[in-house]
């Protein structure tokens, strides 16, 4: 996601987003535990999407 289209969405979908993407995070945690995922890299890439996305919700 682009730093445009975040700031184009609503409190409530960022809100949304964010815990959509907590979810996503964990289950590839949990998956990369297990047996190594196919891109490790997804989790770094997650993460920061969620850092993002708060930061655009605190300067609300």
């Amino acid at each position: 996601m682009k730093k445009s289209e975040i700031q184009a969405l609503s409190v409530e979908q960022l809100k949304q987003n964010i815990a959509v993407e907590k979810d996503r995070i964990n289950k590839l945690k949990f998956a990369h535990a297990i047996t190594p995922i196919e891109n490790p890299m997804r989790i770094r890439q997650s993460r920061r999407l969620i850092a993002q996305m708060l930061t655009e919700l605190n300067a609300r």
